[in-house]
């Protein structure tokens, strides 16, 4: 008699329906599932503490205890590699959140009112698009102080038109159907009709913007840590950890700066496929034109 073979959980049985339809999104996922691993386990994982300086072993290279060598302070770089991660999502992650929160009410009652409302709103975006958003981002970073809270809402702030702009857009192209008629008709008031109709079917393009917004947040992030403006060592950011191996790289201590740029570059790629596949799973339209 033949034994009978289980069949594969469910969640198994998802993922492999998600590996199928979409092999960029699975392999972003993964990426960025190392790199959360990482971040959530650094405290257990990292050989030695990120920020302890160890001035007998300065500018070691790779190898023995110190497997991606040690810094201009001592400092052991996959240690610092690893705690880099947590900085990159604890940037992120919020900064796109402060995104959304700006950016779709706006987009949502701007695109529905339409009027002096939007025509103000399309106009300070444009105005904002003339300057590049590094020199926006350099500018009030170092006026206000080179804070992880300042980093966060400066790239929150500069992020928002993205998700107001996508939201805008869903809005005006929902806001003549048939479900928005009824429900102005049932006497239902605006801001109900907004969050409660509207939104739900509006805010599909704006969540498939989500990964890639976060990776131009880590690239900012970390460019205004290079900058020397963003976050400041000893802190364990990419961006500061980059600036410095910089400095190391002429005179042959390439690991200085050469890992946390691998880690940097890696993050980045896992987020934009990650955001390319979610667009294709979210937006029916690309999806189609794709084909």
């Amino acid at each position: 008699m033949s034994a009978t073979v289980a069949a594969p959980p469910r969640w198994a049985l998802r993922i492999a329906g998600i590996t199928r339809r979409s092999p960029t999104l699975a392999i972003g996922a993964a990426i960025l599932l190392v790199f959360g691993l990482m971040a959530i386990l650094a405290p257990w994982i990292t050989p030695f503490d990120p920020v302890q300086a160890q001035p007998r072993n300065v500018l070691a290279p790779p190898g023995g205890a110190h497997l991606f060598g040690t810094d201009g302070n001592g400092m052991d770089v996959l240690s610092r590699v690893i705690a880099g991660a947590g900085w990159a999502f604890g940037i992120a992650i919020p900064a796109v959140l402060v995104g959304l929160l700006a950016g779709v009410p706006l987009g949502l009652y701007t695109g529905y009112r339409g009027g002096w409302p939007d025509e103000i709103m399309m106009r300070g975006f444009d105005a904002l698009r003339v300057f590049p958003s590094i020199i926006l981002a350099l500018a009030v970073v170092a006026a206000a102080g080179p804070s992880l809270l300042n980093v966060v809402l400066v790239i929150g702030f500069l992020d928002s038109p993205v998700f107001a702009r996508v939201v805008r857009a869903e809005v005006i192209a929902l806001r003549g159907s048939t479900f928005v008629e009824s429900a102005v008709a049932a006497g239902n008031p605006t801001w109900r009709i907004l969050f409660v109709h509207i939104l739900p079917n509006a805010i599909q393009g704006a969540m498939a913007q989500t990964a890639v917004r976060a990776a131009w947040a880590v690239r900012i992030s970390a460019t205004l840590a290079f900058l020397g403006v963003g976050i400041q060592p000893p802190t364990p950011e990419w961006g500061a950890m980059i600036r410095q191996g910089a400095e190391y790289l002429v005179t042959g201590q390439w690991w200085v700066g050469i890992f946390p740029g691998l880690a940097l570059i890696l993050m980045v790629l896992g987020l934009n496929m990650l955001g390319d596949g979610m667009q294709d799973m979210l937006d029916p339209r690309r999806k189609a034109a794709t084909r």
